[in-house]
């Protein structure tokens, strides 16, 4: 009945969380920290921020973190953070009539970017109670472009999270709210004045680095493969997304059941700092079918809140709790059901599964090592939940902050650090980090900090591709409407030809969405004359920030009559007159550098010879791929890589 009871409550919450993500917002599945860090990037991936993906979002990690699916809720808080300030920096969501007029000050590009950054730190603030870590992993591993009045504003933030969770805390202190009045802003309490390490403990603190680096990367490794399988199914058909979760959760049920019985029961210690055993929601103690005055460890990290798993790992004073084999066991359910339970059409997270996981190492080591060391084993879980993490997710000050602030131990700093840059170093020579894979799976076009070695062999005219489609500066309408539905072009380069110019002029460059707004509202002209500034009396500037924010209307809901596409349409008034712009002889690297850090989403390129035609082409991210330029140039990248390799004789080991 017991078994019943447990496999039913979790198959019924997993298949809830995973039907309202497949049929409301399948962009709420996941933990969402890639496609706010593809949108930071200059990728806006379609419904990542709407008010369906934030309520999914909000009760599916809700249910799904229930389920007992190993999954965490870190993730989705980032995401859920980002949602709240995007549509906040909107004005709110004016399909559903819940608008504030004063907030649209910030309905621009750049103000959304950056709330978008800030509502991330504070959803990292909000899931560890660590408002300097959610600063710093949002300007170490989300934001692309940083500035410095973005620091403070997040640390204000942040610092609103922590006054309100403590609040909250404080409110809850009476028991009214289950578990969340307990513990205070610190999670996982490890602090001991009395801690102290030496020259020995240094050797086997680095071996826990290299291995949790390997295990890191190799955990990356794993996940990446599961996740393109997971996508092959899921694009079958709604049905398939949802029967794989149920898959997945009665797999999950069934093993977690059955673990435990593997186990042998162990004696209550005769100095438990609690009941033993405990029959509830936490302790570090439970009874699962043990005789009186007996419990089982391994049930003990299973039957509980992933929570309450970490802090009995983490415990001081509890060396001799755990057996070899259970914690061996735990770490092998940890690493593999935290890998096989992200994928699935649900939001989940992997920063708690990781710090489990990383825990379960630490602690195993540190009873490996045994007596020969002064660090005791809880301290061993928290320096081996923080070398796995940096081998997985490759992030160093933000995450040796969340640590600290997690567990309120400053003496273990100087170790925290020394095992987080090992860990990463080591798995940096195998792929690269965890977030990085999911957007490439996901197939983002993301810009990385870096400048491939082949970059700048290659010019920016070597890797502009055409056709190249261009309006004059008076186009007819029948022109502009072809153009648009013939292209999936977002930009177009405007030019002036005489005899409004002596020679072809570029004028400047107009975006899709403007000239769909200049159609809806079909602004024509009887003859092909320049209209000046007045045409600007016709539009409000919130007709053209709500169409580039790409929540328009499509071309295919205009209607036009024969006598209208003969018409004429002004663009002038309308275009960017002052585009950035490059020489096709430019370097390509310089190029990138140049894209990236500006945060473009068009780059024109001009000629070198003015007597040719005054635009050679636009760039776009996609033409800085390497898939890109790999399909143009696949001798010359492939000689690069075979020198490198020759260079680096390890490197043909690994691939």
């Amino acid at each position: 009945m017991a078994f019943l009871v447990f496999f039913a409550s979790n198959l019924v919450l997993t298949l809830f969380a995973c039907t309202i993500t497949a049929l409301i917002a399948p962009a709420a599945a996941g933990s969402g920290i890639p496609e706010v860090k593809a949108y930071l990037n200059g990728v806006d991936a379609p419904g990542i921020f709407s008010l369906r993906t934030l309520a999914v979002k909000i009760v599916g990690s809700i249910t799904a973190v229930s389920s007992s699916l190993l999954v965490g809720k870190a993730g989705p808080m980032v995401h859920t953070g980002a949602c709240i300030a995007s549509i906040l920096g909107q004005g709110g969501s004016k399909k559903y009539n819940l608008t504030w007029r004063w907030l649209r000050f910030f309905k621009n590009d750049r103000d959304r970017r950056d709330l978008v950054t800030i509502g991330a730190a504070a959803g990292i603030a909000a899931s560890f109670r660590a408002p300097v870590g959610g600063v710093l992993f949002a300007f170490e591993e989300m934001a692309s472009w940083w500035r410095s009045a973005l620091l403070w504003r997040a640390f204000f933030a942040t610092a609103i999270v922590a006054i309100v969770l403590r609040a909250l805390i404080d409110v809850c202190l009476s028991g009214k709210c289950g578990l969340f009045g307990t513990g205070g802003l610190i999670m996982f309490d490890v602090y001991s004045a009395n801690i102290s390490y030496h020259l020995v403990d240094v050797p086997p603190v680095l071996l826990l680095g290299v291995v949790g680096g390997i295990l890191g990367s190799f955990y990356n490794f794993l996940l990446d493969k599961v996740l393109r399988l997971y996508n092959l199914i899921n694009e079958k058909g709604v049905a398939y997304r949802i029967l794989l979760a149920c898959a997945i959760s009665i797999f999950t049920s069934c093993l977690l059941f059955g673990l435990p019985w593997l186990a042998s029961c162990q004696p209550c210690p005769l100095d438990a700092s609690e009941a033993c055993p405990t029959i509830g929601r936490s302790g570090n103690y439970k009874k699962f079918q043990c005789p009186p005055g007996h419990y089982n460890d391994l049930a003990s990290l299973i039957f509980n809140t992933n929570d309450d798993a970490i802090r009995n790992l983490f415990s001081k004073g509890t060396n001799s709790e755990f057996q070899y084999s259970s914690i061996l066991i735990f770490f092998v359910t940890c690493f593999f059901l935290s890998i096989f339970s992200y994928g699935i059409c649900a939001p989940a997270g992997l920063f708690v599964p990781e710090i489990v996981t990383g825990a379960c190492y630490g602690r195993l080591v540190g009873m490996l090592i045994g007596s020969c060391s002064n660090l005791n084993h809880g301290l061993y879980a928290v320096l081996g939940a923080a070398c796995f993490m940096g081998g997985s997710m490759r992030m160093t000050v933000s995450l040796c902050v969340i640590i600290l602030e997690l567990t309120n131990n400053l003496l273990l700093l100087p170790l925290i650090m020394l095992v987080l840059l090992i860990s990463k170093t080591v798995a940096d020579a195998f792929n690269g980090n965890i977030y990085d894979l999911i957007m490439r799976s996901k197939g983002f076009p993301y810009l990385e900090t870096h400048v491939e070695p082949y970059m700048r062999q290659l010019t920016v005219g070597d890797v502009v591709t055409g056709p190249l489609q261009i309006f004059r500066g008076i186009e007819k309408v029948g022109n502009i409407v072809h153009v648009l539905r013939c292209t999936r072009h977002n930009g177009f380069p405007v030019i002036d030809e005489p005899p409004l110019s002596e020679s072809p002029v570029l004028f400047g460059i107009i975006l899709r969405a403007h000239l769909i707004t200049l159609l809806k509202n079909k602004s024509f002209l009887s003859h092909p004359v320049p209209t000046g500034n007045d045409a600007f009396k016709q539009f409000s500037s919130e007709d053209f920030a709500k169409r580039g924010s790409g929540n328009g209307e499509k071309l295919e809901d205009i209607e036009f009559s024969d006598q209208e596409m003969e018409m004429f349409l002004d663009l002038h008034p309308f275009s960017n007159a002052s585009p950035y712009t490059v020489v096709e002889s430019m370097s390509l690297a310089k190029a990138l550098i140049l894209f990236r850090e500006v945060g473009l989403r068009h780059l024109l390129v001009i000629p070198k010879i003015s007597c040719r035609s005054p635009v050679v082409g636009i760039l776009t991210r996609h033409d800085f791929m390497p898939e890109h330029i790999l399909s143009l140039y696949p001798l010359l990248v492939r000689s690069r890589w075979k020198r490198l390799r020759i260079r680096l004789p390890f490197l043909s080991k690994i691939f």
